[in-house]
């Protein structure tokens, strides 16, 4: 069922969960994007709870570090799934956590380094971009997304952007945890999807 290459080019398996946790195959069409809300390579509770990739700061070399968890076409764990309701994991959708903090609170009192996501330097901007590029690319998956980011706090919860069970099952291109139906958090926040889609998309072929 999956086509074209599971493998993000220089992507770490130094915490490769598939193993453990399998997952469904899939065709990718749409990436989510999460936040960790910490500074340093989650463990996801041994994988329990992981994402496709995650991208990690490397502030002295000023790029991202990318650690890959699961095939890009194969489910991963990072998003709640209530009985009855709609997928969410398994429905076509590749997730990536930035290691960083999409929270003004938390952005104000960390003193360690750390990426805030309203805020982010341009190296990472290039880097997630190019990442975009490359599901466009290998996979398809359309550099569009017709969801409004929010900021946090505003985007936890019943934030007014959240899909509704027709347009998540309809959904393709880029969107966030916070548009996740069956899902109640708001990262990554007011992250600059359109302007990283706009950089992926300057020397992007047109979608298959």
């Amino acid at each position: 069922m999956s086509t074209g290459p599971q493998k993000y080019p220089g992507a770490s398996t130094a915490q490769w969960w598939q193993s453990r946790w399998g997952g469904d195959p899939m065709e990718v069409n749409t990436i989510v994007w999460h936040s960790t809300e910490g500074t340093g390579l989650p463990d996801y509770a041994g994988g329990s709870a992981a994402p496709n990739f995650t991208a990690l700061p490397d502030f002295d070399a000023q790029r991202l570090t990318w650690y890959q968890h699961f095939d890009f076409d194969i489910s991963s764990r990072a998003l709640v799934n209530k009985p009855g309701g709609v997928e969410t994991n398994t429905l076509n959708v590749c997730q990536v956590e930035i290691v960083g903090t999409c929270d003004p609170a938390a952005h104000g009192k960390w003193t360690a380094r750390h990426l805030y996501t309203p805020e982010l330097p341009d190296w990472a901007l290039r880097d997630l971009a190019a990442f975009a590029k490359w599901a466009h690319d290998e996979h398809g998956v359309p550099l569009t997304g017709d969801v409004v980011f929010k900021a946090y706090p505003a985007s936890y919860g019943a934030n007014g952007v959240r899909m509704g069970a027709a347009k998540w099952n309809a959904f393709r291109g880029h969107c966030g945890h916070q548009h996740v139906p069956e899902n109640d958090h708001g990262d990554p926040g007011l992250l600059p999807m359109a302007a990283i889609l706009a950089r992926a998309a300057e020397t992007a072929p047109a979608a298959p």
